[in-house]
């Protein structure tokens, strides 16, 4: 069974703010488990790059999905060490000093090394988990892939050896001789508004709005 809590290493040491890093498997997974989107950071030929991918998790592992010739999955799917970071805007800290703005955030980096999925099963459930991350039961109301699609998809799995979260939540920390100065401070919250589902140009007029996305729809309505 997985520890509580990650160990903190040279590479996920919070040194600024210290106070606002947290090392718990139930922080860190939190942060990891409300984005869609990651960003994979990996070193090639000495060059950095950094790609934004789709992301689901599996436990004590991530698992990273793209085109089967994605350049950045074939690299972390031959074992090469990459860093995973995900971050949230929750708000835009408006203080009295310029100094003193900031914003609101949830991030977490996480690293290991990553392997290529290549058994069927395993291959088809973390398609599964990525289908039912982004919407919940859409798998069963359309056209399974072919075996084309299938092959051309590549599925990296990353065992998760450290990882850290940071977060920032609260008002401005203005300092005391600033509290009398006269203009407003405090925060602008920023949340993810979906909007009301827009049919294609192919859907029939009688054609309810499916299961999955009505039922999205409503455990998103605010």
């Amino acid at each position: 069974m997985s520890e509580t809590v990650f160990s903190v290493t040279p590479r996920t040491r919070v040194l600024r703010l210290a106070k606002r890093g947290h090392y718990d498997r139930e922080t860190v997974y939190s942060v990891v488990d409300d984005a869609l989107i990651c960003h994979v950071a990996y070193v090639i030929d000495g060059q950095p790059h950094v790609l934004p991918t789709l992301i689901a998790r599996d436990d004590d592992t991530v698992l990273l999905h793209g085109h089967g010739t994605n350049r950045t999955l074939l690299h972390a799917g031959s074992g090469e060490p990459v860093c995973i970071n995900v971050t949230h805007t929750d708000g835009i800290v408006i203080a009295r000093s310029i100094f003193n703005h900031s914003i609101n955030y949830r991030s977490a980096s996480l690293y290991g090394v990553g392997r290529l999925l290549t058994e069927r099963d395993e291959k088809m459930d973390a398609l599964y988990r990525f289908s039912e991350k982004m919407l919940p039961g859409r798998w069963d109301e359309v056209r399974q892939m072919t075996e084309q699609e299938f092959k051309g998809t590549s599925v990296i799995a990353v065992e998760i050896e450290d990882a850290v979260a940071k977060i920032r939540t609260g008002m401005p920390a203005d300092e005391p001789e600033d509290l009398n100065w006269p203009t407003w401070a405090g925060v602008i919250p920023v949340t993810t508004v979906y909007g009301n589902p827009i049919p294609d140009e192919h859907a029939t007029l009688d054609q309810d709005i499916a299961p999955s996305v009505a039922a999205f729809m409503a455990a998103h309505r605010n």
